[in-house]
């Protein structure tokens, strides 16, 4: 590998590996997935069983270990499913399942990642509230103890995964106002008290299930606590950084799909006598979708080589996650624009991705936290 090459043999390895995958297993199906509004879970099997879902995950445990750009590796190539729903439920795991694996006890990291990595059940991440998505320090819902359990009650909405997830890290408030008092909590499917809502209808991402929970005096085993008691926190910012990442990654990606499929339409579609791609205006809203693109990649594998490295990057995921969902917002645009009418019809990958591309500045923090977040590492 040389110095102006973030990806090693092993890396370029794993990502013909996912290229093959996506095209056999994902894209001939992809747009039924679409309009049933789901995949088959079997494709969680599928994906364990090629390793991918082990991917940063500790190798005792059946994953193949924590490396930065295998992470990057697979998100750049699954999102070329063309589907952000699916590859949202698919990686739920991605934000369900770290917290247990650096906090959760030895029993609940033995019991629960290995089944998960396999494809045999599905883990999520349960924060955002009715009342809030991005204020996590004032999550609402209640964790009491009560002998060798906690009594939970509250609720929780824009779940992915929500509906089919067997584990759901909750955040719980268990001490008093403000950060100092949230923990994380392995609540799982079946338990009393705890129940799933309607799979809710979105602009976006189709193929996934997005739900709403419900917790109503639900008894959850003081075992269950991930972390220290009110030292959930930190484990979910910490948690927040490798999203944040991944979700620069997958809308630079987007992005470039967007191009992509420009770039061969314009060479196939004729207006007033020539091919779209001998108008001077269609090459320059490529030439600048292609620029932005390159920038915006260049600078996800900087920040990845620093997590990579150990090095400290609030600020600097924060810009990154800003600058390609910007990117990925004009591409997607243009894409549209330059497709025309074919551009809005549910049949065109770019109408798939322009109303996919829209959660990506919103999830894992808006635009306005992360703005917020950088304004505070600039010392503001």
């Amino acid at each position: 590998m040389s110095q102006l090459d973030y990806f090693s043999d092993t890396h370029k390895q794993l990502r013909d590996s996912v290229r093959k995958f996506v095209e056999k297993e994902i894209r001939p199906y992809v747009a039924e997935w679409e309009e049933a509004g789901t995949f088959p879970l079997d494709l969680y099997r599928k994906a364990g069983e090629a390793g991918f879902l082990g991917i940063g995950f500790p190798e005792e445990y059946g994953g193949l270990g924590e490396d930065v750009f295998m992470a990057v590796t697979f998100a750049e190539e699954i999102v070329r499913s063309t589907s952000g729903g699916l590859v949202a439920s698919l990686g739920s795991l991605g934000i369900g399942l770290p917290p247990i694996a650096k906090w959760g006890s030895p029993e609940m990291k033995a019991r629960v990642i290995p089944e998960v990595l396999r494809g045999e059940k599905i883990s999520a991440l349960a924060i955002t509230e009715p009342s809030g998505g991005s204020d996590v320090a004032n999550i609402r819902t209640r964790a009491v103890k009560d002998g060798d359990h906690y009594v939970v009650n509250g609720s929780k909405t824009f779940i992915t995964s929500g509906v089919r997830a067997d584990y759901y890290t909750v955040a719980v408030r268990t001490g008093g106002d403000g950060f100092g008092g949230v923990s994380l909590l392995l609540i799982e499917k079946g338990t009393p008290g705890f129940s799933v809502g309607r799979n809710l209808k979105k602009m976006g991402w189709w193929a996934s299930d997005t739900a709403e929970l419900f917790f109503e005096d639900c008894r959850v085993p003081v075992a269950n606590l991930i972390g220290p008691e009110n030292g959930g926190f930190f484990c979910i910012m910490t948690n927040f950084q490798a999203e944040r990442l991944n979700l620069a990654i997958i809308a630079t990606t987007t992005a470039q799909v967007a191009l992509d499929e420009c770039l061969r339409y314009v060479k196939e579609r004729e207006a007033f006598g020539k091919t779209l791609s001998k108008f001077q205006v269609i090459k320059h809203k490529l030439a600048d979708m292609a620029t932005r693109i390159e920038v915006s990649r260049e600078m996800n594998y900087r920040v990845a080589a620093k997590m990579a490295a150990g090095q400290s990057v609030i600020k600097e995921v924060s810009m990154a996650k800003n600058f390609a969902t910007d990117v990925s917002d004009f591409c997607t645009y243009e894409a549209t624009q330059i497709f025309g009418g074919m551009g809005f019809m549910r049949e065109s990958v770019v109408e798939r991705l322009y109303r996919d591309n829209r959660i990506l500045s919103i999830g894992g923090g808006t635009r306005e936290i992360m703005n917020e977040v950088i304004a505070k590492q600039l010392g503001l």
